[in-house]
């Protein structure tokens, strides 16, 4: 990013991040005319049109956003982790597991996420 230097692998990820700087809100509620600069915060905001409203866990997770509560913690070094998959994967440096390996060329990683993203 060209203006917090932050650094992203992928360039649409990128510019979601840069509507912090510029402001822009290109998710726009029909219903109401609010707009967003996420996607999910619009999805969330039309949930309470549609009445739905997010599980007990989902809102749980939210809520962590606000308290940084930490209740993962690394039993080596006790570092604390809001979500345990975080946990998981912060267990995997020092024994070098990487689980999710690519069909195509082989090179393997920790996270799928990060497969789904190289493939």
């Amino acid at each position: 990013c060209g203006e917090c230097e932050k650094g992203f692998s992928c360039s649409s990820h990128l510019i979601i991040h840069q509507c912090i700087h510029t402001g822009e809100r290109p998710y726009e509620c029909e219903q109401r005319g609010m707009s967003f600069s996420h996607r999910l915060h619009l999805i969330c905001h039309q949930n309470i049109h549609a009445e739905e409203r997010p599980n007990n866990s989902h809102l749980l997770l939210h809520q962590r956003i606000h308290t940084e509560e930490r209740p993962f913690h690394c039993l080596d070094c006790r570092k604390g982790f809001k979500h345990n998959s975080t946990l998981i994967t912060h267990r995997r440096i020092p024994t070098g597991e990487r689980p999710c390996e690519c069909p195509q060329c082989g090179k393997s990683f920790t996270q799928s996420s990060a497969l789904t993203q190289h493939q």
